[in-house]
């Protein structure tokens, strides 16, 4: 009696104040009943190994441009932002990066006898300058014009789609097969690069919100920004390098999908994009009111929708569906912050 009163009390404790804990549970209980919806008909162990092991080679393979925009969201919303735009700057980014390494004659470098691997990497170059160009300029609405992160991010939403969508009506660039191996390189006849990244940058995006001083300064904005200006920190200064990390990310996730799929769909690229990376990072432990949150649990909780994404489609549920799944995750994970706070 006593052992279990103890162990019910240590899990609540755990579950209340330390949130990887509680998303690492969640992602267990998704990844057992993933399994179990996986089935276990497979004949031998070593067919079933095999099935589970594709099956999640897939969803981390699937997912992974959604956990590079994650890790960026993260950042924004510890300090108390949000980014709506992150979909639509993906596909201004895309749209530019294969003007720029079009091998044929309507090629930008091309006409300038410039190809291959050199075309390549001034294009991936000016792929992510130009994505942090564009969240510097998110972060100059909000700290300079003084715009609400919702409103300035949803005008950057419109304008680059629609920018985009009008300017690539004129040009039909085509990506070389040589660059599409930045991401379907295959090793042990499994594509892993698009997960090596993922890992590698949230790996280094877990240092620098944790061991430097721009990772702090973003915490104590989000706890109290009054408090942080006080301090000394040039909070303006901050945000706007939070939405420049965030565009650049997102440069990285272009360049990975333009990589990966070999063409960029104007119109529907990137659609619901922040939608997903909003609901992983919260899901992960951010709390929506800033201040607290973390990249590992932004890796989980990638993972957790990831998971969730692909139990439903096991089980039959229709598209449509599944996105009121990730609409009530997300507000279940919001409520449970608040009464955490309470």
């Amino acid at each position: 009696m006593n052992k279990h009163t103890g162990f019910a009390t240590w899990f609540r404790t755990m579950w209340r104040e330390k949130p990887l804990f509680s998303t690492l549970c969640a992602l267990i209980v998704m990844v057992i009943l993933q399994t179990i919806a996986l089935g276990f008909d497979q004949g031998s162990f070593g067919a079933w190994l095999s099935l589970w092991c594709r099956n999640w080679l897939n969803i981390l393979r699937n997912n992974s441009t959604i956990g590079i925009i994650a890790l960026g969201m993260t950042f924004v919303i510890i300090t108390g932002g949000i980014d709506l735009a992150v979909g639509s700057t993906l596909v201004a980014i895309g749209a530019v990066v294969m003007v720029f390494i079009d091998s044929s004659a309507t090629g930008l470098l091309a006409s300038f006898g410039i190809s291959g691997f050199p075309a390549y990497l001034v294009g991936i170059i000016v792929g992510l300058v130009f994505g942090a160009l564009l969240g510097a300029f998110s972060g100059v609405l909000i700290t300079v014009g003084k715009l609400p992160p919702f409103i300035a991010t949803l005008g950057m939403m419109k304008i680059c789609r629609s920018v985009t969508q009008q300017f690539m009506q004129r040009v039909n660039p085509v990506v070389p097969r040589p660059f599409t191996k930045i991401a379907n390189v295959t090793i042990g006849g499994q594509m892993f690069m698009p997960i090596v990244y993922w890992l590698l940058m949230a790996f280094l995006m877990d240092i620098v919100s944790r061991h430097t001083v721009f990772g702090r300064h973003v915490y104590a904005v989000g706890s109290n920004e009054r408090a942080a200006k006080l301090s000394g920190i040039n909070v303006d200064h901050v945000k706007r390098m939070v939405y420049m990390l965030m565009g650049f990310l997102v440069g990285i996730a272009a360049v990975l999908q333009v990589s990966r799929i070999g063409a960029m769909d104007y119109a529907n690229a990137g659609s619901g994009y922040e939608m997903d990376a909003i609901a992983a990072v919260i899901v992960g432990g951010t709390s929506m009111s800033g201040g607290r949150g973390s990249i590992v649990g932004t890796v989980l909780g990638v993972l957790i929708i990831a998971v969730i994404n692909n139990l439903l489609n096991l089980l039959g549920v229709p598209p449509f569906l599944r996105e009121a799944f990730k609409g009530v995750i997300v507000i279940a994970a919001v409520l449970l912050q608040k009464k955490e706070k309470n």
